[in-house]
Order: structure tokens, then sequence, then C-alpha cells
């Protein structure tokens, strides 16, 4: 009897065996594993950072929101706490600086225990992570170069045309295309035949089919502008990043790089500060876009001379708007009635005016 009892609970225990325990194994640390960062924005002993940087931390779970805020999601410069706010969504963390950072300066972000997973788990270990920001001058960038371009106050390749009593100080240029292809200014051709002139130009209008040396002349120039563009397009380590969504109206901007992935919109004033040799670049990926009436005022000494506007797409100034800068356009430049333009307008394809003021800087 006792052997058949035995026989019986071995059998059991081999038919348990083969047909597996149909409880699940807890996972390691039971059920509710503590959430971690995965990844962060910028990266641990990274260099470069825009200074006015969004620092982020991508959690492995979803959070709490309540418990990520100034306390739990800290920014130190040393010891010093910077004032920022802190928001969070989807699994996603991000603190951004009340203030402009200070240029090449290590900045440490920290993420405490106090932040806990939808389920209630704090994370195990605080996390902690530096970087450091972009290493700029006072002064802004090295100015971009504009060769034979800085010649002339409006330059286009395919056409330049106003309408109304509008005025240009300095020298109008186009090319490949023809004279024909400027309208607009009454063009009284040279006896030399190598440029003309208007009433509404107080300066040389040049185009490529004028006598030499202005064809060669010409080509320079716009290689010169090409160039140029190039060269402001592709500065690294800018100072700031999307500032604004793109929208800087109302802003004191000090001198610097400036960077955006869309376009760039001015519905009303904006301010630069700076000494006279002092330099912004801005990198317009898309359009700019100025309203009517809006005015770029220079403060501090700041020289029109030293703006660099790089626009990938078209450049519009509004009516009466008052702009200042070198204006280097991979499009259309588009002056509308009365704009009030200090600078220089240099379009890699059309320059179109309506009773517009140019002035060179």
């Amino acid at each position: 009897m006792m052997k058949r009892l035995s026989v019986l609970v071995v059998a059991s225990a081999l038919l348990v065996s083969a047909c597996g325990d149909s409880s699940p194994t807890p996972p390691p640390g039971g059920g509710n594993p503590a959430p971690t960062i995965s990844s962060t924005s910028p990266a641990n002993i990274s260099t470069g950072a825009p200074r006015n940087v969004a620092v982020t931390a991508v959690f492995s779970a979803v959070m709490t929101p309540a418990t990520i805020n100034s306390t739990t999601f800290v920014l130190r410069q040393g010891a010093v706490v910077v004032v920022s706010g802190v928001s969070y969504a989807g699994a996603t963390a991000t603190l951004i600086p009340a203030t402009t950072l200070a240029a090449n300066t290590v900045y440490t972000a920290t993420v405490t225990t106090g932040v806990r997973s939808a389920l209630g788990t704090a994370m195990a270990t605080e996390r902690t992570w530096s970087f450091t920001t972009v290493n700029s001058s006072v002064t802004g960038p090295q100015a971009v170069n504009l060769g034979t371009a800085a010649n002339f106050a409006v330059l286009a390749k395919s056409a330049i045309s106003t309408t109304g009593a509008g005025s240009v100080t300095g020298n109008l240029g186009l090319s490949p295309a023809a004279a024909t292809f400027i309208t607009g200014f009454a063009l009284t051709l040279d006896a030399s035949n190598t440029f003309a002139t208007s009433a509404m130009v107080t300066g040389q209008i040049r185009a490529s089919n004028y006598a030499p040396p202005t064809p060669a002349t010409m080509t320079t120039a716009v290689a010169d502008m090409e160039t140029a563009y190039t060269n402001a397009a592709g500065r690294t380590l800018p100072d700031f990043t999307e500032l604004g969504a793109g929208n800087i109206s109302g802003m004191n901007l000090v001198p610097g790089l400036y960077k955006w992935g869309t376009g760039v919109t001015i519905p009303s004033a904006v301010t630069l500060t700076g000494g006279a040799n002092d330099v912004w670049i801005f990198q317009i990926a898309q359009n700019l876009t100025v309203a009517n009436g809006t005015i770029v005022t220079l403060a501090g000494g700041a020289q029109a001379r030293n703006i660099f506007w790089q626009v990938a797409g078209q450049a519009t100034l509004g009516t009466t708007s008052n702009f200042k800068g070198i204006i280097l356009s991979q499009t259309l430049i588009s002056f509308n009635t009365g704009a009030i333009f200090t600078g220089r307008a240099l379009a890699q394809t059309a320059v179109t005016m309506n009773a517009t003021a140019v002035t060179n800087p």
C-alpha cells in the first residue's frame, strides 16, 4: 500500500513538471519595477549646448506628473540653482531656464528620487548629468565675408523691379539676367556702356550684358554672394536655437548665432543691443516674414553692416516696416509699399520693391 502511494506521489510530481506551473514567475524586484532615465539632452559631458537650451530627461515608464517639478528636476551652475520652469509630457520631462545661460559654462542637471512612476514607484537612485554651453564671445560670431558682393546695396540673379517713388543709396547689380530684367528704374546707359544710372539710384547699376569688365565683375559678385550665404548657413554651435518658436517679436537680442529649423516672423518691434563691432547671424531654414509697421531697433551702437539674416526661403518686409541688416536670401526678397531698409538685399532669385527706401550700411 505504501509503495502504491509513493508511486502516485512521484507520478503526480512528474506530471506537474511536464505540464509546467500555471502561475507566472514575478519579474525581478516585483511587479512594479523602479523607473529609470533612458536618455537625456544635452547628453552627459557634452559641449556646445545653446545658451537657451531646453534640458530633457526621458523616462522608462509613464510618470506621475505632479512629482516632476522644480524641486525634483533641478539645474545648477556650481552650487547655484538656475531658476527654471519644469513640465512633463508623454515620458519626457523638460526644464527651461528662466534666463539665458552663460557662455562656455558647465551646468549640472539632477533628477531626484522624488519622481515617481504612474504606479507610485520612485526611482532607485537620482540621476545627474552635466554639459557645457557654447563657447561664444560677448561680441558674437565672426562676421560673414561678403567679398565683392559688399559693393552692392541690391544684388540679384533673375530680376530687380520697383514701383512707386522709391530710392536706393548704393549700387545695383544683376547677373546672369540682362539689364532688361531691371524694371521701373528708367535706366540711362553710361557712355562707357559698363553701367547705367537712374534718378532713383545714388550709385551705379550693372548687369551681365553691359560692356567688359562688367560681366566678369558681376559673375564674381554673384559667386561671392553665394559663398557668403553658404558660409552663414554653415556656422555651427549656435548660441540660441528655436528662440520664441520662430516668433522674436518684442525681444532684445544680444550678439550671437541664432538658428531656427522653421521660418521666423516679426509681428512687431525687435531690438538688437550690442557694440559697434558686435555681430549677429540669424540662420532661418524657411521664410523671414516682417509684419507691416515692424521696426528693428539697433541699440548700444550696433551696426546694420554686422547683422546677417540668412534665409533659406523668401524674405518679405511688410508695408512701412523699418528693417536693418544684410539679407542673404536663397530665393526672393520682397519689399512691400513704403518699407525702409538699411542694409544689403542679396537675393539668389529676384528683388522686388514698392516705394521702398534702401540705404547701404
